[in-house]
């Protein structure tokens, strides 16, 4: 498939390493570039694109420990995994974390949970249901 037959989105980041870390080990998106300012990371039906935010903005940008989540957004990624409980799992291991299971819910044949990367940036995973 090539970039043109690929649905695409972009994030810009504070630190573009471990906020592609993140999708690349929760979301099992694959490293396909990287340069100083972006991180390209595929799967075969998307290219998300992480992005270096310029020093001058984001000096002013502060990521607590754990991150806020940045719900003011009218944004959210969606990205499919084959377990939601194991994206539970790794999320942590990459810096962000995913809601407890009982907050997850169904949607149209799958089931559906919500999170954030390590900056914040609110995120839903979703599985077939069982």
């Amino acid at each position: 498939m090539s970039v043109q037959d690929r649905a695409g989105a972009v994030v810009y980041a504070k630190d573009i390493a471990r906020v592609s870390a993140f999708y690349a080990g929760v979301a099992g998106l694959r490293i396909a570039h990287s340069e100083d300012d972006h991180i390209v990371l595929e799967s075969n039906g998307l290219q998300l694109v992480v992005v270096a935010i310029p020093e001058p903005i984001a000096s002013s940008i502060e990521i607590e420990t754990p991150p806020v989540r940045r719900e003011d957004t009218p944004i959210k990624l969606v990205f499919p995994v084959p377990s939601i409980s194991a994206a539970r799992v790794a999320a942590p291991k990459h810096g962000g974390e995913l809601n407890a299971e009982e907050r997850e819910w169904a949607f149209q044949g799958t089931r559906v949970c919500d999170g954030h990367d390590p900056e914040g940036n609110v995120v839903q995973f979703r599985q077939i249901a069982p």
